[in-house]
């Protein structure tokens, strides 16, 4: 009896994210949602916030994840193993920064888009599913790391 519930698996996968590079994901989110929004600006009638901060959420939430599990024997004993399983189990821990891209976005794009309820949580499914694609693509070819 290996199978772990749902709970564990969301507290495996926040353990893994502690000690995440947050400032680096914050900065690099940041500054893409900026250039993003700048190059916007400069060309005319392209000005997009709630793009703008949408990609900068999701370019957070990637590097966070990313920057985790690419490292996964740095950290105390817990930190460690919820790395390994992390690595042993991609797609089950891709779950984590999906849902943080879509509960993050949400807002944005209920209050600045004006798409509504249900628009916004559309759009934010979409992003949420791009991320655990790609985070758990990444994870998948990191797979090698765990021991």
């Amino acid at each position: 009896m290996n199978e772990i519930s749902r709970r564990e698996e969301l507290s495996l996968s926040g353990a893994a994210l502690r000690g995440a590079p947050w400032k680096t994901a914050t900065i690099a989110g940041g500054a893409v949602a900026a250039a993003s929004y700048g190059m916007g600006v400069i060309l005319p009638g392209t000005a997009d916030l709630p793009w703008a901060l949408g990609l900068g959420i999701s370019l957070f939430a990637l590097i966070a994840a990313i920057g985790a599990v690419a490292k996964p024997d740095i950290g105390d004993r817990v930190t460690r193993q919820a790395r390994q399983w992390s690595l042993r189990h991609p797609w089950r821990f891709a779950l984590m920064p999906a849902g943080i891209t879509a509960v993050l976005t949400y807002p944005v794009q209920l209050v600045l888009d004006n798409e509504g309820i249900f628009g916004a949580a559309w759009d934010s499914a979409w992003r949420g599913a791009l991320v655990y694609l790609i985070t758990g693509i990444v994870a998948m070819t990191m797979k090698g790391r765990a021991r």
